[in-house]
């Protein structure tokens, strides 16, 4: 079975980048924007770090660590996740859906990773450069067991993420419009970039506790500084669990209101 959907996986990744190798121009655009916003955020880091010397008990390099983690996360998102959930809140609106319910498989599968952004990916590769290199600039050591729990840490942030944009996409089932929340989701992940220290109070309550947007990438960049918490790792996979379960509840409520466009 589970080679099955990855030979479904295996064959939209094709597509993508035939698709991608269509357009060329369009790709090396929007890698070179995506790319002008990762330089961006690190070159702000710089500017403040110029200034002080640690936010939140955070270092300059600790912190670049940080933004680079959440970086990396969030072009994994927009690799392999974001053009399939987008599109499909507007193809649940235009009765577009229908193609995917006759499709042979698990619908949520099939309607959440039919198309890959080669963009997202290709930057993906810079978001890792600036991790290996505030790991350098650190002088951090982890060991191989740490390094393979940072990256199933990432793992589960990439879940997280999906499952929460997946809600709130599964939300065109009941109401006309959700693409302002689609959007204003992003707006959220700018959180991901700050330390959990620096959040006190409500905030605390509601972007640690509540939102998921604050330890996807502050867990993952505490295993490389500190090595391997298991209350922590506990607690993210929990949080993912929890999130992907809630995802799938609601995607699947949805459907059972989705009129297609031949009923």
């Amino acid at each position: 079975m589970l080679l099955h959907y990855f030979k479904i996986w295996i064959a939209s990744v094709r597509y993508s980048v035939v698709r991608t190798m269509m357009f060329r121009f369009d790709f090396i655009l929007w890698s070179t924007v995506e790319l002008m916003w990762m330089a961006v955020n690190v070159l702000l880091i710089t500017v403040i770090y110029a200034h002080t010397d640690s936010i939140a008990g955070w270092s300059k390099y600790e912190m670049m660590l940080l933004v680079g983690t959440s970086m990396l996360i969030q072009r994994l998102l927009m690799g392999f996740f974001w053009s399939s959930l987008f599109e499909m809140g507007r193809n649940v609106r235009s009765g577009h859906f229908d193609f995917f319910l006759a499709q042979p498989g698990n619908i949520m599968f099939m309607a959440t990773t039919r198309k890959i952004d080669l963009d997202g990916l290709a930057n993906s590769l810079i978001a890792i450069a600036v991790v290996v290199y505030s790991a350098m600039q650190l002088q951090l050591h982890p060991s191989a067991g740490d390094i393979v729990m940072y990256g199933l840490l990432i793992l589960c942030g990439l879940v997280i993420h999906y499952s929460a944009l997946l809600t709130l996409v599964s939300l065109s089932f009941w109401i006309t419009n959700a693409q302002g929340l689609e959007g204003s989701y992003f707006t959220l992940f700018e959180f991901s970039r700050i330390p959990r220290e620096a959040f006190k109070g409500i905030t605390q309550f509601v972007f640690v506790w509540t939102l998921p947007v604050v330890i996807v990438s502050n867990i993952p960049a505490r295993t490389l500084l500190e090595g391997l918490d298991p209350m922590l790792v506990l607690w993210m996979l929990g949080v993912t669990a929890a999130w992907f379960g809630l995802a799938t509840f609601v995607f699947h409520r949805g459907l059972r209101r989705y009129s297609s466009a031949s009923s």
